[in-house]
């Protein structure tokens, strides 16, 4: 299993939001690197689902169910989705001061490379994340 991190803004897509809706198709994604990311995705891979701009935090894990595919919404390119439904939602947000101020955080994509909105995550980092969101899995 891999561990990834995914960003959305929650006035866009919340997790609460995929939570609600059961499953999501994670679209629009227009980067080449997180489009490789997206691509290198498998069933049953975790990843933080992280509030950009609003929020800042990381607030649940979701969980691969379809690997990557072409990109409904894209009307040029080689872009890829994935389809993800939640897992769980964190019992506490981590947020992103924290993850900053956490040593063993600081080779994380989010840290070193915050504009990158799929990125690989290490399970070491995964497993801090979770105990700082007091939250097992």
């Amino acid at each position: 299993m891999n561990y990834w991190l995914i960003k959305s803004e929650p006035y866009v897509f919340s997790y609460e939001q995929l939570q609600a809706d059961g499953k999501a198709v994670w679209d629009g994604v227009r980067n080449y690197q997180a489009r490789n990311n997206l691509r290198a995705m498998a069933i049953g891979d975790l990843a933080l689902f992280y509030h950009s701009n609003e929020g800042l935090a990381v607030v649940g894990i979701a969980e691969v169910v379809v690997e990557a595919y072409p990109d409904p919404t894209a009307t040029s390119g080689d872009w890829s989705v994935v389809e993800v439904v939640p897992f769980r939602a964190l019992r506490k947000p981590v947020p992103l001061s924290l993850i900053k101020a956490t040593p063993a955080l600081q080779d994380l994509g989010l840290v070193k490379n915050p504009r990158l909105s799929v990125m690989p995550v290490s399970s070491e980092a995964f497993s801090v994340i979770l105990a700082l969101g007091e939250t097992e899995i």
